[in-house]
């Protein structure tokens, strides 16, 4: 089975499969093979990530030099792919091991209707950072639009700028107890 490193015995009596999951109370539980299937494919034992969000741009390469020469972010990949005559074009803040960014040309009138306002105006993405200061400093001295100045709340310290289509970012910087604190 897929996921038997997630149980400590397991036996089959030609009827039932007797188990033991780590960490529970050392109770040998019974159950059917289709049941054992279930039991082994629960939310519990599953791990799943965000792995990238698209972000529509008008021009992969004017997108790759705002994100690498801007905000600082590491170019991942870029990747012709002639089959769909588009690339695979994948950044990343530096030093993070997150959900990275799929820029993505957009293809056709619809898409391209959308370039700069992914959320209907809204904050779409939220960048932390470990020093909110030297990060907003340098980033207005490259010439990037804030439209909300820094506050302080309880969760942190916060300011909004504009992406180079008009998409809005968050640029924030958790306090230190702040519960997302342990997701990143």
């Amino acid at each position: 089975m897929k996921h038997t490193k997630y149980i400590d015995e397991c036996q089959y009596d030609g009827t039932y499969i007797l188990f033991h999951l780590p960490g529970t109370d050392g109770i040998t539980r019974p159950c059917t093979p289709r049941s054992m299937w279930f039991i082994l494919t629960e939310e519990r034992f599953m791990k799943q990530s965000i792995v990238h969000v698209a972000v529509v741009v008008r021009d992969y390469d004017e997108a790759v030099d705002f994100y690498v020469n801007k905000l600082n972010f590491e170019l991942l990949e870029d990747t012709y792919q002639p089959e769909q005559n588009k690339r695979w074009v994948v950044v990343a803040p530096k030093g993070g091991s997150g959900t990275t960014i799929l820029l993505a040309r957009a293809s056709d009138e619809e898409q391209k209707a959308f370039v700069g306002n992914q959320t209907g105006g809204r904050v779409f993405l939220f960048l932390n950072t470990d020093d909110f200061w030297r990060d907003y400093n340098e980033y207005r001295s490259k010439g990037i639009e804030f439209v909300r100045e820094p506050k302080t709340a309880d969760y942190g310290t916060v300011a909004v700028f504009k992406d180079l289509y008009g998409n809005l970012w968050d640029l924030l910087q958790f306090t230190e107890d702040h519960h997302m604190m342990k997701r990143i």
